[in-house]
């Protein structure tokens, strides 16, 4: 029986160790909270993050990060992006030779611009790259704890890795495709959750649902440009990490970070809707860490740009809007092809 080791007791780390403990792996949870310690251990549930879901009784969870990834056949880390590097650097010395490392965070490392693989590389040198997967996809957590049909990518440079995450986690109900563009995968899983902020406000300013389709496939356009210039296989952006992942957070109502587009509209701060959510919504800090790397690449990402000005410089919403809508005409595939 393979043991998994989920680092992460918010919604999705719960959502993905609920799925592996019904397929009867051997799946213990790490969290830093406590009450989620204790309320999976005792009730099968997690209400802080994943309130009304009954998880499996097989599942345990444990605040020590020793016992939980010591033997580890698969070591899922499903924390917020920007904690990426402090967690895995506590995790590394626990790591299993044969391990493989899964990366199910969404986002560019703020501080140093660097996508989540980089980070992986400078705290886990012992985990070979071939070792270190990427999952990304169209997925709320909610629905994947539910048991709901839902169909992700796990990239990595080598095959075996990817096929044992396969092996693990596959199921009628959580298919895993496999990807050999782990870049592409990154970078379709971060700029999502930005253009989904911009599609919340969007939808909250009422501007329909044809500036909705378009503010989609001008973010495609962006986040493909950024992930070719970083050297991501363009056609990845078709697949679940760039199209599927976008349409679902951009148009679904459990997306948190569409609901901070929405919220702006409204007129709320973004440091005061995002100080009353226990869950993070990725895409406040990625706004900054792609738009600062779209600098240093010299790639166009227009919306990207406005979001973060939205966010982090208290640019209006309506101003943003003219920006977008007054710039000049282009090619629709400038910079891709």
């Amino acid at each position: 029986m393979s043991k998994v080791a989920v680092i992460g007791g918010g919604a999705f780390g719960t959502a993905l160790a609920s799925h592996a403990a019904r397929l009867e792996r051997r799946v213990l949870l790490w969290a830093l909270e406590s009450e989620v310690v204790g309320q999976v251990n005792a009730h099968h549930e997690n209400e802080l993050f994943l309130p009304g879901v009954q998880l499996p009784s097989e599942l345990k969870a444990s605040s020590d990060l020793e016992e939980v990834v010591k033997g580890a056949d698969l070591v899922l880390l499903v924390v917020p992006s920007q904690h990426v590097r402090s967690i895995a650097l506590r995790v590394a010395p626990f790591v299993a030779d044969h391990a493989t490392v899964l990366v199910a965070a969404k986002g560019i490392e703020e501080r140093s611009l660097e996508l989540l693989s980089t980070v992986l590389a400078q705290v886990m040198p012992a985990v070979l790259p071939e070792r270190r997967v990427f999952l990304s996809g169209p997925s709320f957590a909610r629905e994947v704890a539910l048991g709901l049909p839902t169909d992700l990518v796990a990239a990595c440079t080598g095959s075996a890795h990817v096929r044992k995450v396969q092996e693990i986690l596959h199921a009628p109900t959580l298919r895993i495709y496999a990807s050999s563009d782990p870049v592409g995968v990154q970078v379709g899983a971060a700029v999502k959750n930005v253009v989904a902020i911009a599609a919340g406000a969007c939808d909250g300013m009422a501007l329909g649902t044809n500036a909705r389709a378009a503010l989609i496939t001008r973010g495609l356009a962006e986040m493909t440009r950024l992930g070719v210039a970083l050297g991501a296989d363009p056609l990845t952006f078709l697949g679940m990490a760039g199209v599927g992942d976008l349409v679902l957070t951009c148009t679904g109502d459990l997306s948190r970070n569409r609901t901070l587009g929405k919220r702006l509209a409204d007129g709320e701060s973004p440091q005061a809707y995002l100080a009353t959510q226990r869950s993070v919504a990725e895409g406040f800090a990625t706004s900054a860490a792609a738009y600062a790397l779209s600098a240093r690449t010299g790639v166009e990402m227009p919306v990207t740009e406005q979001v973060y000005h939205v966010l982090h410089r208290g640019r209006p919403l309506l101003e943003a809007l003219r920006g977008l809508v007054t710039r000049d005409f282009k090619d629709e595939l400038q910079g891709i092809r």
